[in-house]
């Protein structure tokens, strides 16, 4: 099943993909499509025959973040091992583990918003993980149990903020819409195989990052069983996995982002995104 949310921000309407690709309203089978109704989500849709819902158009309209506002952000650091090079520091040995506020998460073609402090906002393309079910120190071959699906996701970064400044990488990666994520949420059952996922990201149509998770130094279900020896996995809880080669802050010179430029990114079988950079 592919789920998203349709509406204005704050207002959103939970939505399900038929079999033709149109959208169907599921409002009155579930208030929404968030942390609460994360576990009986499937449940709920199951069963039902769709054509007799609501269609909701979809060209023209909002398509906001598919699960709202996750309780965790949380992300894996340098988890492709030609991105850990470009970045020039050594392969890790276990996952970094970081983590963004819940506010960063927004709509996939919502704004990236920069404010006048930043001087190298930058891009990463990543392949993200919805969970489930609460996970708490689960081992490894019970980690795909408690994964509901996947997102198209953007870990939006500041670089000055997260490199220069001090203390942990926090700083850059926290700012408001520093998380466009969707347009779907992908369940689990539709991607057999998330180690073998094409990943791209262009600005203003020149390709950046052209990678593939199958390059991943910590795979999906590790990154899960990892993360829940240290905090509870709640359902609806985002894992941002990382980002292959390409990123601003690697190339030569650097380059970052403008006002007015536009970043489209997507992840194979979980739809696309474009963001217009934004002054604030």
């Amino acid at each position: 099943m592919k789920f998203l949310r349709i509406g204005p921000a704050g207002h959103e309407v939970p939505c399900v993909l038929d079999a033709s690709g149109v959208a169907r309203n599921i409002s009155s089978l579930v208030v929404d499509i968030g942390p609460a109704t994360m576990p009986g989500l499937i449940a709920a849709v199951s069963g039902v025959d769709l054509s007799t819902l609501p269609e909701v158009a979809t060209t023209g309209a909002r398509i906001g973040s598919p699960v709202a506002r996750p309780n965790n952000v949380w992300c894996i650091g340098l988890n492709y091992a030609d991105h850990a090079e470009e970045a020039g520091m050594p392969i890790p040995e276990e996952p970094i583990i970081f983590s963004k506020s819940s506010l960063t998460v927004c709509g996939p073609n919502d704004p990236i918003l920069k404010s006048k402090a930043m001087t190298k906002l930058d891009w990463e393309v990543e392949l993200g993980i919805v969970i489930g079910t609460p996970a708490l120190e689960i081992a490894p071959e019970a980690a795909m149990d408690h994964v509901f699906g996947y997102v198209t996701a953007n870990d939006v970064s500041e670089r000055a903020w997260q490199i220069e400044r001090g203390g942990t990488w926090i700083k850059g990666k926290t700012y408001p819409n520093f998380c466009p994520t969707g347009p779907w949420l992908v369940t689990a059952d539709e991607v057999p195989d998330p180690q073998n996922l094409a990943l791209s990201l262009s600005v203003n149509g020149e390709v950046m990052q052209d990678g593939t998770t199958a390059t991943m130094i910590f795979g999906v279900a590790h990154v899960v069983h990892y993360l829940s020896q240290f905090a509870q996995l709640e359902p609806g809880d985002l894992i941002l996995t990382g980002t292959p080669p390409g990123v601003g802050m690697g190339l030569k010179p650097p380059r970052y982002l403008e006002a007015g430029d536009t970043v489209t990114l997507s992840v194979e079988g979980l739809g696309q995104q474009e963001s217009v950079v934004e002054a604030v």
